[in-house]
């Protein structure tokens, strides 16, 4: 019995070799088929990019390009549930940077951080210091999708909305990040630590200072820690003051 060639057992298992024949440049002859040159077919590509290229290509936006970006992100299932997705609100060049946690139904509905009670009690403090948003300030959530029932946000949903947030600091380039409440200071300072611990003192996000003091809507339902809010932002200013003028 002739025993069968390597070939053609390979070929019996499906483990052959493709081969293409490469076409000729066009306009140049075609080569004797002794001549041509054969070459493997292409791999396919694979379907998506890689979260480092996610990332980067994140990093590399303009605000037209993340206005853009952030309502058509599907990068979490938060997408699914979203009425619209809240990027931000204010001066684009502010030196003032609140950051909270995510958006709330209200947020969710009408497209813009820190609206309703909260909102107003943000507003009055800020008009307290002579400021105002959109005028040198920016207000800014870690997610840009409200959480289904208001929920604490999951790690992995952090993890997808941080290269947005961390690219609205580049563009910004805010002189001092406020983190209102506790949800954004741990996320902003990697740390599990209390609001009690971290406020009073000046942290640092990406180079920033920043400095930690409670959520609107918390003080909402602790009255007496508004006092404890007021000077933070007292703190926030006499640091911003510190600093001196842009560069």
């Amino acid at each position: 019995m002739t025993r069968p060639s390597r070939s053609a057992v390979l070929a019996e298992m499906g483990l052959a070799p493709r081969w293409r024949l490469r076409r000729p440049a066009s306009g140049a002859a075609a080569q004797p088929a002794a001549l041509r040159e054969a070459t493997p077919a292409p791999s396919a590509r694979p379907a998506a990019t890689s979260a480092g290229d996610r990332e980067s290509a994140i990093q590399a936006m303009d605000w037209h390009a993340l206005k853009q970006s952030v309502p058509a992100c599907t990068a979490c299932g938060l997408h699914a549930g979203r009425r619209q997705a809240v990027l931000g609100v204010g001066d684009e060049r502010a030196d003032w940077l609140l950051v909270g946690e995510a958006p709330g139904a209200e947020e969710d509905r009408l497209g813009e951080p820190f609206v309703g009670q909260a909102g107003r009690l943000l507003d009055a403090m800020l008009a307290s210091l002579e400021l105002e948003r959109g005028r040198n300030v920016y207000i800014a959530n870690v997610l840009k999708c409200r959480p289904p029932g208001n929920r604490n946000p999951e790690p992995g949903e952090v993890a997808q909305c941080t290269p947005y947030l961390q690219r609205q600091i580049a563009l910004i380039r805010p002189r001092l990040i406020v983190a209102m409440g506790r949800f954004a200071a741990q996320t902003l300072l990697a740390s599990d630590a209390t609001i009690a611990s971290l406020r009073g003192r000046v942290h640092r996000y990406a180079g920033v200072p920043l400095i930690v003091t409670y959520h609107p809507a918390y003080l909402l339902r602790n009255l007496p820690d508004k006092a404890k809010a007021w000077a933070d932002l007292l703190f926030a200013r006499r640091t911003l003051a510190e600093l001196g003028a842009r560069d």
